[in-house]
């Protein structure tokens, strides 16, 4: 019996863990997930600072004509003490002096016979950056399961971390089974076809940040199917298209099951992508999708990239979806929730003009799908639909309701 797709996503984040961790330098660290909690060791800034260039000055000499003593240079290792009837010149970054009540820009003085006269109505700790204004000692900065982008990098060098624990990007093994199937380098006879799936498997995976392995194309045999399985067992999750209908040359499931392959579900109340199986053989998780090309990709959407987020260890796992306006009616069959591809401007999503399972043009014109209720067989223009983009990574981590109509 067919699982809802609620229970298959259930399935798939029950029975899929991260991976080991490993540690690397923070320069290595983009688009990694991290293993460890992330704690301030100093205060950000360090120490008060100035936030302009200007002048050190005591409130208390508001509009009066004062003497410049120094000069303090960010990185000044200055010792002294700023005076009343005293100014002292400061860049921007340059530890406070101590006595200093505030920071005039340097804009907003004017000279005078013995040095400079300063405005009226000075204000305490104006242009001074308090230390610890930013990050304070001891607070938690990131937490385990959190992506490490460009910024988060910034966080990590502002307290002197070089390295960091991550988790192991997963290693993603695919291929491709069925007799008609060439690669795109090789020759196609007038009765065959090039195998489209697992490039564009291959690059998704690749996307998304995993190690991926090409292991070929399998022919509709046992034997050469077991093979392919057997080259793909050292990765942690192998991808399959094709073979898992019910045709009498689908033998994926089949050769699976040689392996101690435990199915947790094979089918799925979708469409289009029914067949789609998801298992494990010890701890390695398998997911067979269907050998059509636009199914395969829609199906890897919604569950492969489900796994690949549960395996890199991020917490944010649970796919999410934008609020669009349907752009025109459309009427659809209902009895099955039903996947439909199309183009999300910002505002409004478009349903590709053609499209059916065994495409591969709609996927390079649409950046996005809808999941419509198996009780929706018509949507009205202007009804708000969900989208789940196919162009980059929106999640969550909570699950959402990927449902619309």
């Amino acid at each position: 019996m067919a699982v809802t797709i609620e229970k298959a996503l259930e399935l798939i984040y029950t029975n899929t863990k991260p991976k080991f961790t490993k540690i690397i330098p923070i320069e290595e660290a983009l688009g990694s997930i991290l293993a460890q909690d992330i704690i301030s060791s100093h205060n950000l800034p360090p120490f008060d600072n100035s936030a302009m260039d200007g002048y050190a000055v005591k409130v208390e000499d508001s509009n009066k004509c004062v003497k410049v003593a120094c000069t303090i240079f960010a990185g000044d290792n200055f010792q002294g003490e700023l005076k009343h009837g005293e100014a002292i010149k400061i860049m921007t970054g340059a530890r406070i002096p101590l006595g200093t009540q505030c920071i005039v820009p340097i804009e907003d003085i004017t000279e005078c016979s013995n040095g400079i006269t300063l405005p009226d109505n000075l204000t305490l700790s104006k242009h001074i950056r308090l230390a610890g204004e930013d990050i304070k000692k001891e607070t938690t900065l990131l937490k385990t399961g959190e992506t490490i982008n460009a910024h988060q990098v910034t966080l990590l060098a502002s307290q002197g971390i070089s390295h960091v624990q991550v988790y192991k990007k997963p290693r993603v093994a695919l291929f491709a089974s069925g007799n008609e199937l060439k690669m795109h380098f090789e020759s196609v006879a007038e009765y065959q076809l090039y195998n489209t799936n697992t490039p564009t498997l291959l690059s998704r995976a690749q996307e998304l940040g995993c190690e991926v392995e090409f292991i070929g194309t399998a022919s509709d045999t046992l034997e050469d199917i077991n093979r392919h399985i057997e080259s793909a067992l050292e990765c942690d999750f192998i991808i399959t298209s094709g073979g898992v209908s019910v045709g009498d040359a689908d033998f994926t499931k089949e050769a699976f099951s040689a392996f101690g392959y435990e199915i947790l579900f094979d089918k799925v109340d979708i469409k289009p992508g029914k067949p789609t199986t998801f298992g494990k053989i010890g701890n390695k998780v398998v997911l067979n999708l269907p050998g059509n090309p636009l199914a395969a990709a829609l199906n890897f959407e919604l569950f492969g990239r489900s796994i690949i987020y549960a395996l890199n260890g991020s917490k944010e796992k649970f796919t999410n979806t934008i609020t669009a306006k349907m752009k025109e009616d459309f009427k659809l069959r209902s009895g099955r929730r039903t996947l439909l591809p199309g183009y999300f401007d910002g505002e409004y999503f478009t349903v590709c003009e053609q499209f059916a399972p065994g495409m591969i043009s709609p996927l390079a014109h649409a950046n996005s799908f809808i999941m419509v209720s198996e009780e929706c067989n018509f949507i009205a223009k202007g009804t708000q639909v969900k989208t789940i983009s196919t162009k980059f990574s929106f999640v969550s981590e909570s699950p959402k309701s990927l449902i619309s109509c």
